[in-house]
């Protein structure tokens, strides 16, 4: 698995082309103010602290995995600081989705995976006013999240813990629209496309769905494959960490891959 993931990332950055090789006014402007916007802002200093307090918290809690690869739930002890260097998105990563946030002006933001609330930050500070929905599976894992949301005085955000199955279908019905969507949990073909599926009626030509680590398995790339496919979806921009979906209406169909 290991050396397949490599290759697809020798192969990815041979393919990619840079914000000059894009001939789409709407992703070349993404990518040069968006996607390739790495000068540093204020509201990066603060989270990027709590995370290294974060590596540091050797406190021991039950990991609850519902289903990265299997349909049964494990339970593991692990150290704050080991979730934290293995799980949290890289700085480089969570930085970009707080710039994809703050560019959506999204009124609402929903993120699958709250992991420890890392990038649940980053999309509270990019849209103070919005109403951050996130969903952690494993209820020891929120509760530090919910640490550390406090620890940053986010007021933003709902908390939701349990089985993203049952959770995030109602999460969707609540919603007029569906602005932004950051899917990041539940690593399998079917869940990925259910949870696309499931959002699907709620999209408009504004909408951003973000799907991570779509190069995770051949499930993911195939789950990744059948998304851009979906006659909805109008531009796509595989960035090999993540995949952007959009649905502009008038625009041709393209898909993108990016260096990053």
């Amino acid at each position: 698995m290991i050396i397949q993931f490599i290759t697809d990332f020798l192969k990815h950055r041979l393919t990619a082309k840079s914000r000059h090789g894009t001939h789409s006014p709407f992703v070349y402007q993404l990518a040069d103010e968006v996607i390739y916007d790495f000068t540093d802002k204020s509201e990066y200093k603060n989270i990027e602290l709590q995370r290294k307090k974060l590596f540091n918290d050797d406190s021991i809690i039950t990991v609850t995995d519902l289903g990265a690869g299997s349909h049964l739930n494990k339970n593991k002890t692990k150290k704050v600081s080991q979730i934290a260097k293995n799980a949290l998105k890289s700085p480089r990563l969570a930085k970009l989705i707080y710039r994809l946030a703050k560019h959506t002006k999204a009124k609402t933001a929903i993120e699958l995976g709250t992991c420890l609330g890392i990038t649940t930050a980053y999309l509270s500070k990019a849209n103070p006013n919005a109403d951050i929905i996130t969903i952690e599976g494993c209820p020891e894992t929120a509760n530090v999240a919910k640490n550390n949301f406090t620890a940053l005085n986010l007021n933003n955000i709902e908390l939701h813990v349990g089985n993203f199955d049952s959770i995030l279908p109602d999460v969707i019905a609540k919603q007029p629209t569906l602005d932004f969507v950051y899917i990041d949990g539940n690593h399998r073909k079917e869940a990925t496309l259910n949870y696309f599926k499931w959002c699907l009626p709620k999209v408009t030509e504004n909408s951003l769905l973000i799907f991570d680590d779509i190069y995770w398995s051949e499930g993911m790339k195939e789950a990744w494959a059948e998304i851009k496919n979906q006659p909805d979806v109008t531009v796509t921009i595989d960035l090999f960490w993540i995949g952007l979906v959009y649905f502009k209406k008038g625009q041709a169909k393209e898909h993108f891959k990016l260096k990053f």
